[in-house]
């Protein structure tokens, strides 16, 4: 039996101390934002925040997470269902296209602008390493420079 949390609720899960943790959350938990894509954390589509750090839950098995916080997409909006500022600006910006990746950009964008209020170009290209097979990647980098300036007011 491993414990942590999941979007702020205790979780405790009895499964394969192996299981990838990107399966504990889809399959254990049924929380179906991280996707699976490569399964090498090469492509982002499974990140989620592990005490406020953006990790491809693909490659983190489920032994490692005793005591830990976890977040994933459907963990970014309030109580009250508000979205977040990324989640916000993501559709002001109308980023999406097919959505299958997204999640794991959001995941990304809000833990670069934890760590940089106001990102550069440079240091957004160097912290999203996400890959969108739809080359929303225009749409996204403008959606962090909105979410930096909406975090500002």
């Amino acid at each position: 039996m491993t414990a942590f949390t999941v979007n702020d609720m205790p979780v405790d899960v009895a499964a394969d101390p192996a299981k990838p943790l990107l399966w504990v959350l889809r399959e254990n938990l049924g929380l179906m934002g991280p996707k699976y894509g490569c399964g090498i954390a090469q492509c982002g589509a499974c990140r989620v925040l592990i005490d406020g750090v953006s990790t491809p839950s693909c490659v983190v098995s489920l032994g490692s997470l005793e005591g830990v916080a976890i977040t994933t997409v459907e963990g970014l909006e309030a109580a009250d269902g508000t979205p977040s500022v990324v989640q916000q600006a993501w559709i002001d910006e109308q980023v999406p296209q097919c959505g299958f990746c997204q999640p794991g950009f959001l995941i990304a964008a809000t833990d670069l602008l934890a760590r940089s209020p106001a990102p550069t170009d440079a240091e957004i290209d160097e912290a999203i390493t996400n890959i969108c097979r739809c080359g929303t990647y225009p749409r996204i980098r403008r959606a962090i420079h909105r979410a930096a300036a909406m975090q500002q007011n």
